[in-house]
C-alpha cells in the first residue's frame, strides 16, 4: 500500500472526535473536558512517546552493562545486537535524523534565549551516540566477549546512558516546547501530519507499534518484561 493510500491516524481520530462532539451537543450535563479526552495525538506527544522506546532501550543497556561486569557470559549478544539495531533504525535514523535534525533543531536555533544553543549540543550527542552504536553492534556480532571487551562495553554503555537520559529530558522539557511555540498552532498541527507521513514512508507501517513490539521482545530476553520486578527495595532503617 502506498503512502497516499494510507489514512492518517490523526485524521481518522479527528473525524471520530468531531462525531463524538456532535453527539454531545444539547446533551444535559455535557462538559468541556469531555472534548479534551478526544484530542488527537500531537507532534510533541509523538516525539515524547518515541523517547519512551528509547528509554526502554536504555534500560536494556543498563542490564547489559551490569552483566558485562559481573558475568560476561550471560550477555545475550544476539539480543544486544537487536537492541542496537532498533536504536539505529528507530532512534537514530528516524527520530533523530528524519525528525529532530530536519525539522526541530533548525527552528529552535532561531528562537530567543538559551534554548537556541541546545540543538548544537544535542546534535553533537547524536553523533557520539551513533559512534557508540557502531561499537556496540561490532561487539554484538562476536561469538563471545573477552573480559577486556566486556569491561569496555560496560563503560561505553554507562556513558551512553548517562548522556542520553538527560538528552531526552532536555528535549522533552525545553526543546520541544520552544519548537511548538515558535511554529504556532496551525503550523504545529500540520507538522504532526507531516511526521505521520514520514513515519509511514520510513517504515512502511506504524513505526512506533513496530518498535514497541521489538523492544518488548528484547526486554523478555533479558528478563526485564515484568515492571513490578524493577520496583526499588525499601530504604535502610
Amino acid at each position: 500500500m502506498s503512502t497516499d493510500q494510507i489514512v492518517s491516524r490523526r485524521r481518522f481520530l479527528a473525524s471520530v472526535s468531531g462525531a463524538g462532539v456532535g453527539l454531545l451537543v444539547g446533551v444535559p450535563g455535557a462538559r468541556a473536558e469531555e472534548k479534551d479526552d478526544e484530542e488527537v495525538v500531537t507532534a510533541s506527544e509523538d516525539l515524547m512517546r518515541e523517547h519512551g522506546i528509547i528509554r526502554r532501550a536504555l534500560l536494556v543497556y543498563t542490564e547489559v552493562a551490569r552483566r558485562a561486569r559481573k558475568a560476561p557470559k550471560t550477555v545475550l549478544l544476539p539480543s544486544l545486537g537487536e537492541a542496537a539495531k532498533l536504536f539505529r533504525e528507530f532512534a537514530e535514523d528516524y527520530h533523530e535524523r528524519a525528525l529532530e535534525e530536519a525539522y526541530i533543531f533548525p527552528v529552535v536555533r532561531k528562537v530567543q534565549g538559551r534554548v537556541a544553543q541546545l540543538p548544537d549540543v544535542l546534535l553533537a550527542q547524536h553523533r557520539r551516540g551513533r559512534e557508540i552504536t557502531d561499537y556496540v553492534q561490532g561487539l554484538a556480532s562476536k561469538r563471545t566477549l573477552s573480559p577486556a571487551d566486556a569491561e569496555r562495553l560496560a563503560t561505553s554503555l554507562d556513558a551512553f546512558i548517562r548522556m542520553y537520559g538527560p538528552h531526552a529530558a532536555f528535549e522533552d522539557t525545553e526543546v520541544f516546547p520552544a519548537w511548538k511555540v515558535a511554529l504556532g498552532g496551525r503550523a504545529y498541527a500540520e507538522m504532526g501530519e507531516q511526521f505521520e507521513e514520514i513515519e509511514y514512508k520510513t517504515f512502511g507501517r506504524d513505526g512506533f507499534d513496530d518498535a514497541l513490539a521489538r523492544i518488548k521482545r528484547i526486554e523478555e530476553a533479558f528478563g526485564l518484561a515484568d515492571l513490578a520486578a524493577l520496583t526499588a527495595p525499601p530504604p535502610p532503617r
